[in-house]
């Protein structure tokens, strides 16, 4: 088994293993996050009927040139934050995704609650 099939074994069984534990309603949506190496997404999910409420990106959110990626992040949540409480969502549930919690997800997480969202 190469390297980059190993790290991607390891990250599908860390994302089902948080996965088992979350589930977004109708009144708590899961709130679910994306890191690839040079963007960063998420998305209000209610997973009871299987439709994405809303959902942000850095490739939609324009910023200052200038800005690093956590800064960006911090965008996407604050952006993905306005969204949800303009459909009247001010409560989710987070999902990490796989991802440790540090760093640009930690970032959107912040962004997210300085917007608005509980969670």
């Amino acid at each position: 088994m190469s390297n980059l099939q190993l790290k991607t074994k390891r990250y599908v069984q860390r994302k089902a293993r948080v996965r088992a534990r979350i589930t977004g309603t109708s009144k708590r949506p899961r709130f679910s996050v994306f890191r690839s190496n040079t963007h960063i997404y998420g998305q209000i999910i209610n997973d009871e009927k299987s439709i994405t409420l809303v959902s942000s990106s850095d490739l939609t959110v324009k910023g200052k040139t200038k800005e690093t990626k956590i800064q960006i992040a911090g965008n996407v949540g604050e952006d993905l934050a306005k969204k949800a409480i303009a459909k009247k969502i001010k409560s989710v549930v987070f999902d990490r995704n796989g991802f440790r919690f540090h760093g640009r997800v930690k970032a959107l997480a912040e962004g997210a609650r300085k917007g608005g969202l509980e969670f």
